[in-house]
């Protein structure tokens, strides 16, 4: 154990403290709810498991704390939310008692966590907390979250007869399952760890299984009895 490592009854201190600090900046948007923020944390301390020279509660509080300001995927300042949400989770912190001198770790990992930031992760922390965020938009729980993005966006489902875009340009902003190509795909390959590659490769797989088998439905074509 290095000097930065958290203890486990650190850990099981601030959890609650920081869940309640989230519950409260919490809107109806149920794709970022506290589930969310439960699942990030859960894949951040898995992929903590890998690297045991990161901070894990520097890492707990980002992932719980990531999302205080969260703005809808078409506001026009999306891309400052994190930094927003950084700024908040400094001053909460700050009022809470945390550890002063991991607060400037834990504001890095919540601003670079976000893709319309686009923020290089700089500490293994925020590159944990980055691969468990993403993480969350793929498989089948990124799947539902896809789609009830998509339907506060008033977005259709599926271009009417082109779902897969074989004869045009993919456009998420009007087609939700354009999306799994045109962004979830290239997550992989953006991932900051082994671990969360490997995950994201398995979760992206079952994603583009699905979009077959909804296309396939979408054009009515026949299934086995």
């Amino acid at each position: 154990m290095n000097d930065h490592t958290a203890p486990q009854p650190e850990l099981a201190a601030w959890r609650p403290r920081l869940a309640a600090m989230a519950a409260a900046a919490a809107n109806d948007d149920g794709a970022h709810d506290a589930s969310h923020l439960e699942r990030v944390w859960r894949s951040a301390a898995t992929l903590l498991g890998h690297h045991l020279d990161a901070d894990p509660l520097v890492v707990m509080a980002a992932s719980y704390l990531h999302d205080l300001v969260n703005l809808e995927k078409d506001d026009p300042e999306r891309a400052q939310a994190s930094r927003r949400s950084a700024l908040l989770a400094r001053a909460l912190l700050l009022e809470a008692g945390f550890p002063p001198g991991r607060l400037d770790a834990v504001a890095h990992a919540i601003e670079a966590h976000s893709f319309s930031a686009a923020i290089v992760p700089t500490t293994i922390e925020a590159r944990i907390v980055q691969d468990a965020d993403r993480l969350d938009a793929l498989g089948a729980v990124g799947l539902a979250r896809m789609f009830s993005i998509s339907g506060r966006m008033r977005r259709a489902l599926a271009h009417p007869t082109d779902p897969l875009a074989e004869n045009r340009e993919l456009d998420d902003r009007a087609y939700t399952l354009d999306h799994i190509v045109l962004k979830l795909a290239k997550l992989p390959d953006m991932m900051q760890t082994a671990a969360g590659r490997d995950l994201a490769n398995e979760r992206l797989g079952r994603l583009l299984v699905f979009r077959q088998e909804f296309a396939a439905e979408w054009l009515g074509a026949a299934t086995a009895a």
